[in-house]
């Protein structure tokens, strides 16, 4: 998956959120917000902030460079920092990997909406595996 040409997982589907950049190190998520997002108070939920968040760290560090050489990442740690409201009508999510070795990575990310509106930041440590359908068998 270092094309982007992948479907999304159907939790994304679901959600609506899109990868829009994906390279070395980096990866961006889109979603349009919407009342099917709201909490009790008609704000985007919190897990939704979280999901974004989890989802851009943990693609971040999964680039392998190689179209036939596809890699995920488990979440082993992930903290949120809830910050503020959005008040655009989407949300964006930009990750960076920070650091690691082979299998363990870590990243951090942060989620504004359309507005340049600071919504909440992350940071977490992840596991990286190869696909059992990647050439090299790990």
């Amino acid at each position: 998956m270092t094309d982007m040409t992948d479907p999304p997982s159907a939790f994304a589907q679901m959600l609506g959120y899109d990868l829009v950049d994906w390279r070395e190190g980096f990866a961006r998520y889109e979603m349009a917000i919407s009342g099917k997002l709201g909490n009790r108070e008609g704000i985007v939920h919190g897990g939704v902030h979280a999901t974004l968040l989890d989802s851009a760290m943990g693609i971040s560090g999964c680039w392998t460079g190689e179209a036939d050489a596809r890699a995920v990442a488990l979440t082993l740690s992930l903290n949120v920092q809830y910050i503020g409201k959005p008040r655009g009508a989407r949300l964006i999510c930009d990750a960076r990997m920070t650091g690691g070795g082979r299998s363990i990575f870590y990243a951090e990310a942060t989620l504004s909406d359309d507005l340049g509106t600071l919504v909440a930041k992350g940071s977490g440590v992840f596991k990286r595996r190869r696909t059992p359908d990647a050439t090299d068998g790990q």
